[in-house]
């Protein structure tokens, strides 16, 4: 039977894991968008052999299921820093690295490929047109980027870049695997011990509603703002 009377405890546990999952999800965010803004930015230009090396990697990493990378990044990530750090005679014992840091490495890994591609769809979205006029009226390389293009792609790219930080909150469900506690992990270790599964995730599901609707709004928000200053 649902009860609920469990319900104000149960949040009270689980609202514990939203501030750590919130600052995992907005690392993995921000590293991600730099990376995949540069693979984006790579593939717009055209560059040679650096531009098959990014399209290698996003089919790569966006064919790998997040676990599967998780799991990878678990077993291969401290092995392969303590070869390089033993390269450069450091000592260090990589198997001291918290596995939230390997949770970050691994879906930031995963998910700039997908970055890669919202960047890459603004970009082309973009009317070379506006880089002629620009030029003629003798606007360097880095004054069109700073004041023509990148506003313009900054909205283009603004909503699907919301639902990646929803994407990546979801997927960090995923770190419970290697002990990691998020917003999910917590509600279930939370109803492990008073056996109300029911209601633990139910408070879960009201927490990612919640952080959903506010991060629509911001980005509607900061999306409409940007559209009244271009």
């Amino acid at each position: 039977m649902f009860d609920i009377d469990v319900l104000l405890p149960d949040f009270l546990s689980i609202l514990d894991a939203v501030p750590v999952t919130l600052a995992m999800a907005l690392t993995i965010f921000i590293f991600s968008t730099l990376v995949g803004g540069l693979f984006a930015l790579i593939e717009y230009r055209k560059i040679p052999v650096l531009r098959e090396l990014v399209v290698a990697y996003k089919i790569a990493f966006k064919g790998i299921p997040m676990v599967v990378m998780i799991f990878l990044a678990y077993y291969g990530l401290p092995p392969a820093l303590h070869f390089i750090a033993s390269l450069f005679g450091v000592s260090y014992n990589a198997h001291s690295l918290p596995n939230w840091t390997i949770v970050i490495v691994a879906l930031t890994a995963c998910v700039a490929a997908f970055q890669a591609e919202v960047i890459k769809g603004a970009l082309n979205s973009f009317d070379t047109g506006q880089s002629d006029a620009a030029h003629s009226l003798g606007y360097k390389n880095s004054q069109l980027f700073r004041r023509v293009m990148f506003p313009q792609v900054i909205i283009a790219a603004i909503p699907d870049l919301a639902n990646s930080f929803m994407v990546i909150m979801k997927a960090l469900s995923l770190a419970f695997a290697i002990e990691v506690v998020d917003i999910f992990a917590q509600a279930q270790l939370t109803a492990a011990l008073n056996y109300y599964y029911l209601e633990a995730f139910l408070v879960a599901v009201v927490f990612y509603m919640v952080i959903a609707y506010v991060v629509t709004k911001i980005a509607d928000k900061l999306e409409a703002r940007l559209r009244i200053r271009t």
